[in-house]
């Protein structure tokens, strides 16, 4: 029984060890414990706090401080990610339609040629022999066309015979023509103005029909091709900007806009192809170079509150409201954050006071004192620096 005294008499004192310390470094626990019945249960009052006063009466007779802060409807920005691939405005690869023997190179690697330009020279020296042939022919079908026509008024030339110089005439004149296409054929031009490609060639190589000579690229433009997700279709159309930075040149920003857009989507991957161009002024971009390519759509309507006001619990996120003066705890979804708000999906009417300060000592039902009510952001300062959604997949 003795030992029982001494173990209840301990307990006690351990006890009010405990509540003693809790009370000198926590004297907001005071006016918890009194409603608690702490105080009472143990047959004393109210201890006086150092640093307030009476806390029972302080907590009694005022109301937690807080700053407050109006709700603002914004409207999502829906930012889609995706890797480019460029290549040039148009590129040609040149080739021969003829076999023969290169007599001379007008260009030279990394050269811009204008469209129409002499890019090669293949020998041509049987070509112009048989122009000259066809030349002679066509004049000696000339003058017996024109004896003909002289003798056709003495009766002395048949109408058959007419009719023979007649086509004589002719045939030679396809001659002509031929034997002028066959020597342009040897003369090998430039059908777009661009810059060469590496040359393979040596003057003097001897080259088969249809042989890749040269590739001519116009990159004065840049077309991007890249995907974008299925949700976005019906917002993607013609002229459209979109952001592109080249993933060998990570400090450009270059803006393009959409120049077509695919009719179907992909089974596969529920992305759409789109293609975009971008101005190379200053000649940086090449054929063949990748993009990270970002697309902005605007979405639904939410509620923006400030970023300190979301807090967190074990059921989810939530934010601290007044409604007639007091406080109450509303759950909250959040679909994006930006600079300096955070768009969420809940019950939130524009203006309603967010708390964004003091949220320590509220619980719901509490009357609260406001100290300042922070005013409306701007429209301008509504910037996303964090955007949900998933990046197109390739």
């Amino acid at each position: 029984m003795k030992s029982f005294l001494k173990q209840l008499v301990l307990s006690v004192i351990v006890i009010g060890a405990v509540l003693a310390v809790w009370i000198a470094y926590v004297p907001a626990s005071i006016p918890w414990l009194e409603r608690a019945g702490v105080f009472e249960a143990l047959g004393i009052e109210a201890p006086v706090s150092e640093a307030g006063g009476d806390a029972r009466r302080a907590f009694q007779r005022g109301a937690p401080r807080v700053v407050v802060a109006p709700v603002q409807v914004e409207r999502q920005l829906d930012r889609v990610a995706a890797i480019g691939d460029g290549r040039a405005l148009r590129s040609v690869t040149v080739r021969a339609e003829v076999a023969g023997r290169v007599r001379t190179l007008g260009v030279r690697s990394g050269q811009y040629v204008e469209a129409g330009s002499v890019v090669l020279q293949l020998n041509d020296g049987e070509e112009r022999i048989a122009l000259e042939r066809a030349n002679l022919l066509l004049a000696d079908a000339q003058q017996d066309k024109e004896r003909v026509e002289k003798l056709s008024g003495t009766g002395a030339v048949t109408a058959v015979r007419q009719e023979e110089a007649r086509l004589d005439l002719e045939n030679a004149e396809l001659a002509v023509r031929q034997a002028e296409f066959d020597l342009t054929q040897k003369e090998i031009r430039a059908p777009i103005s661009g810059y060469v490609g590496l040359l393979e060639l040596e003057e003097g190589d001897r080259i088969a029909a249809q042989d890749p000579i040269l590739l001519i690229t116009d990159r004065s433009r840049i077309l991007v091709d890249f995907r974008v997700p299925e949700r976005v279709v019906a917002q993607v159309g013609l002229d459209m900007a979109f952001q592109a930075t080249p993933l060998a040149l990570r400090g450009e920003q270059l803006v393009g806009k959409v120049t077509a857009v695919d009719n179907r989507v992909d089974r596969t991957s529920r992305t759409l192809r789109v293609r975009g161009v971008l101005d190379n002024d200053a000649d940086f971009l090449r054929d063949g170079m990748a993009f990270s390519v970002s697309m902005d759509f605007e979405g639904r309507d939410f509620p923006s509150v400030p970023p300190l006001s979301v807090q967190w619990s074990s059921e989810g996120a939530f934010v601290w409201v007044l409604r007639e003066g007091k406080a109450a705890r509303v759950p909250i979804r959040i679909k994006q954050r930006n600079a300096d708000s955070v768009l969420v999906e809940a019950e939130l009417e524009d203006g309603v006071p967010v708390v964004v300060e003091g949220v320590q000592s509220l619980r719901p039902g509490v009357e609260v004192e406001i100290t300042e009510n922070l005013p409306r952001r701007p429209a301008e300062a509504m910037i996303p620096t964090e955007v949900a959604g998933d990046p197109a997949k390739l």
